[in-house]
């Protein structure tokens, strides 16, 4: 896999983890637990999509 397909891949990773944290987050009784895993993950893709970006 490229790097810009993966960076590509990661993007898509992190909008769908951003629509799964909105929607947890607007139910009536969010799990805090599940939002915290899901908003931790969607930092480090974040993270990745940025080293990846640098390095390319």
């Amino acid at each position: 896999m490229s790097v810009q397909a993966r960076i590509d891949s990661l993007k898509t990773r992190h909008a769908t983890l951003d629509t799964r944290i909105t929607e947890e987050d607007h139910r009536p009784q969010p799990d805090q637990d599940a939002l915290n895993r899901l908003k931790l993950e969607k930092l480090r893709v974040k993270e990745e999509v940025e080293r990846l970006s640098r390095g390319a």
